[in-house]
């Protein structure tokens, strides 16, 4: 069998991005740094071109994923020309993240190709000296074995020493290589205190109320400051209303402890028991009632239609199209995106309506699979043994702010909105 001319990249992504964060942030979390990935790969292909002298057949990009379940970055570069991702496990223990079967895919690779003389380069982006059996089989199979490092943050070297002595050619790819792609994220130092919220997140809080809700929260809040006057008592800071509190601007997103509080009659006595071990869900349209509880759905939200009752085949083949190529991940943008969906595939606009009038809670038939939707892109996972409630919060807060766009864009001019300057 003749081998063909060409070269072929593997790149080990925990190590060249690990070093990478190493390099730009001072430790090698990749949460530290942000990628660009179409340039990354960009990148490589010219430069691994212009070291074999040889056409690129393929960039192989190994890396590990909880279950083996694609995140959003693997899902673009799969997507990109002359791009194929292995993905091992990634596991936690003992309060570290691992990778589990990314060294012996990589070998497993390196030594297919070299047997089929499908390439006469192959370029390791890599450290670990455990694919040094790989490589050597490589090189008895009359392939050229290019070694390349990622500048090591303190100077040194962040590869095995067998694997730089076995290697045919080496080069490293520096700190102004690197930076083409990759940049650390903005810290504000190891001192520095706890960032602001996200600015979507903070226009959600500064966004006005459907006029429904707004009137039903008011009635409320003057109905418990009523009862509490009466009993010569005054209302503590934490448990009153969001629209009392700073940086809400008169109007804001109640939490789920807001909601809970709503559920309380005068004289501060619950309109509603609370089951044992039960808590109030953000999206819960009966209270305090868990998920198929004896009262059942409500007739207001059962007729709202779900997103997959309303999407065809093929709109679900062109969704899933959009969310590889176009839609990034990030929880605020997931929320926009399902709500936008929804509402363009409604067959009637009183459906738009009586959600409105239910904001903030969405109705747990639709945020399930809201929240389902949303774990296609990595989100929802589970950190440091916690869900991670920020992004759930980030979720709903597009969802909402993409309804009511919308819901103000139907109603106007007919309805003004004020803002919340003019409070």
């Amino acid at each position: 069998m003749e081998r063909v001319d060409r070269c072929v990249v593997l790149v080990d992504a925990g190590y060249l991005l690990g070093a990478a964060a190493s390099l730009l942030a001072g430790e090698p979390a990749r949460s530290r740094i942000t990628v660009d990935h179409a340039a990354l790969i960009r990148g490589l292909r010219e430069l691994a071109e212009a070291d074999t002298r040889q056409p690129l057949l393929r960039i192989y990009w190994f890396d590990g994923a909880p279950d083996r379940v694609p995140q959003p970055e693997h899902r673009r570069l799969r997507v990109m020309p002359r791009v194929t991702v292995r993905l091992g496990a990634l596991t936690r223990s003992d309060g570290r993240w691992a990778q589990k079967g990314v060294d012996a895919a990589m070998h497993a690779e390196l030594t297919e190709l070299a047997r089929n003389r499908a390439c006469s380069d192959v370029v390791l982006v890599t450290g670990d000296g455990d694919l040094l059996p790989g490589l050597m089989s490589a090189k008895e199979h009359g392939v050229a074995v290019h070694l390349w490092a990622v500048q090591a943050a303190d100077g040194d070297y962040n590869q095995s020493e067998d694997l730089v002595a076995e290697a045919d050619e080496r080069r490293v790819l520096d700190r102004a290589w690197i930076t083409q792609a990759v940049r650390a994220k903005e810290t504000g130092g190891v001192c520095a205190p706890p960032p602001a919220p996200r600015p979507e997140i903070a226009a959600i809080l500064s966004a006005p109320l459907p006029e429904a809700a707004l009137a039903a929260s008011a009635e409320r809040a003057s109905e418990a400051q009523a009862a509490a006057a009466g009993n010569g008592e005054v209302p503590p800071p934490e448990e009153s209303s969001t629209a009392d509190r700073p940086g809400h601007g008169g109007r804001g997103v109640p939490t789920p402890k807001d909601l809970a509080g709503s559920l309380r009659g005068p004289g501060s006595q619950p309109t509603q028991p609370s089951p044992a071990n039960a808590t109030l869900r953000w999206s819960s349209d009966k209270g305090w009632m868990e998920r198929g509880g004896p009262l059942g759905e409500p007739a207001e939200t059962a007729s709202l239609p779900t997103l997959a009752q309303l999407t065809s085949a093929e709109q679900r083949w062109a969704d899933r199209e959009e969310d590889i190529t176009t839609v990034g991940g990030d929880p605020f943008e997931v929320g926009q995106v399902f709500a936008r969906r929804w509402m363009e595939r409604l067959p009637e606009t009183v459906h738009l309506q009586k959600l409105s009038t239910m904001y903030p809670r969405i109705p747990h038939r639709i945020d399930g699979e809201l929240l389902r939707y949303a774990a296609r892109f990595g989100l929802l996972a589970h950190k440091d043994d916690q869900i991670d409630e920020h992004d759930r919060y980030a979720i709903r807060a597009g969802f909402w702010r993409e309804i009511d766009v919308r819901a103000a864009a139907e109603h106007a001019p007919a309805v003004e909105r004020t803002s919340p300057s003019g409070d």
